[in-house]
């Protein structure tokens, strides 16, 4: 969330910052600067009120003193009126404070990209992995999957809906074994695996930013107010909400691994058929915090660990950096990965490595202790390292064989087969 000071210092420099990310801002800021106003006058109002009441106060006591009865009720009767007064103006400055933040958390996070209208302008930053040929004949994963009884998408519609799949004997199996390596994978770069919940409360969601911004995305449990968690990013960052972090406490490094509900309103043709996009499905999560002035190193360091999880797995990737109008309304600066899929003719999405730099951690109260004492809002960063579905949908693509699908070797000793047929 912007802070108040930022709009106070330079409204203009907001406004300019976060049309890179289409938002027309003006609005907002100005109703903001001018709630701030109100409350401040209001403020002032309260303060002289609360001076005249221990004035009175005073007065009543050497009133008293001095025998003069009535003249000391009359001065009590004034600071009854006055009392009510402050109470109304209280009220008035609560009003506009409760106002002046429900604008503030409107506004996203300033991008520190390139400005952009979508995902047309993104940039190509780095490509890798080898190039894939298919054989004559080849399959869709989602043809794949019925073809070999890995994944069956019409049971799931019968148990829950549309983008809930089954997943079956060695498609199970090859679930579990992703999830496995991705976890050691992290752990093994110095990440330390949590197991959060899958429901958080409305102060997890509102911390990272989901709320209320992606409400309408979400899965919400009316009677307990509990929702289904999008990606683990929130429970596992909110570990850290209210909480000043010492000096030796930061940087903190956390993976987890947590099934994602995402409502997915909206989606429709070809970017939801199989496995392209779910409303339930598994990833494993990176999280970060760190210091302002570490942080741009941490997200090159996830970036590059990302990557080597792709390239393990032998699959052709790209990286993208994000442009202003695709970018998240949490993050400042996002990479994107994205995987070939040749028998479908499209790149899919499988990892987002953002850095939030403070937006999230003022939402969350997320601060720590420098070496001189004094304490600073942290930076928070996250990435999937990685996303079940889309990883799975290019893995059954790409090593398709007249003879079946050959797992990679590195997912071997997690699988215990080599080949699904």
């Amino acid at each position: 969330m912007l802070t108040l000071k930022t709009l106070r210092d330079d409204p203009k420099a907001v406004i300019e910052k976060l049309k890179i990310k289409n938002f027309d801002a003006q609005p907002i800021v100005d109703k903001v600067l001018e709630l701030d106003v109100r409350r401040r006058s209001l403020q002032t109002e309260s303060d002289a009120l609360l001076a005249q009441q221990k004035q009175k106060a005073a007065e009543i006591g050497g009133l008293m003193k001095q025998g003069l009865r009535d003249a000391a009720e009359a001065a009590k009767a004034e600071v009854a009126v006055l009392k009510a007064r402050s109470a109304e103006l209280l009220a008035r400055m609560d009003e506009a404070a409760a106002e002046l933040d429900s604008q503030l958390v409107l506004m996203p996070n300033c991008g520190l990209v390139k400005p952009g209208k979508g995902a047309e302008d993104n940039e190509i930053v780095k490509t890798g992995g080898p190039e894939v040929k298919l054989p004559e004949g080849a399959l869709p994963h989602w043809d794949l999957a019925r073809k070999y009884d890995i994944i069956d998408f019409d049971l799931g519609v019968k148990i829950t809906g549309a983008g809930f799949p089954v997943y079956k004997g060695k498609g199970a199996r090859l679930q579990r074994a992703l999830i496995n390596f991705f976890l050691d994978q992290n752990t093994a770069a110095g990440y330390r695996e949590v197991e959060p919940p899958v429901m958080v409360n409305r102060d997890s969601g509102f911390g990272t930013g989901q709320l209320p911004d992606k409400e309408g995305q979400m899965y919400h449990a009316e009677v307990d107010d509990l929702y289904m968690v999008p990606t683990a990013e929130v429970p596992v960052t909110n570990i850290f909400r209210d909480v000043i972090l010492g000096e030796g406490q930061i940087p903190q490094r956390l993976t987890a691994y947590t099934p994602c509900f995402r409502r997915e309103a909206g989606s429709y043709g070809k970017d939801v058929r199989g496995l392209n996009r779910l409303h339930q499905f598994d990833k494993v999560e990176i999280v970060r915090v760190e210091k302002p002035e570490d942080s741009y190193r941490a997200l090159d360091e996830m970036v590059a660990h990302v990557e080597s999880l792709v390239n393990k797995l032998g699959l052709q990737y790209r990286i993208l950096r994000l442009c202003g109008g695709d970018l998240s309304f949490t993050s400042a600066i996002t990479y994107d990965f994205e995987l070939w899929s040749a028998a479908q003719g499209r790149w899919l999405e499988i990892s987002s490595v953002s850095n939030f730099e403070t937006f999230q951690a003022n939402r969350l109260h997320l601060r720590y202790r420098d070496a001189e004492g004094k304490i600073q809002l942290a930076h928070t960063l996250n990435g999937s390292s990685l996303a079940l579905p889309r990883v799975v949908a290019a893995l059954l693509e790409d090593n398709q064989t007249p003879d079946g699908i050959v797992i990679p070797e590195i997912l071997r000793p997690y699988t215990g087969f080599d080949r699904i047929d």
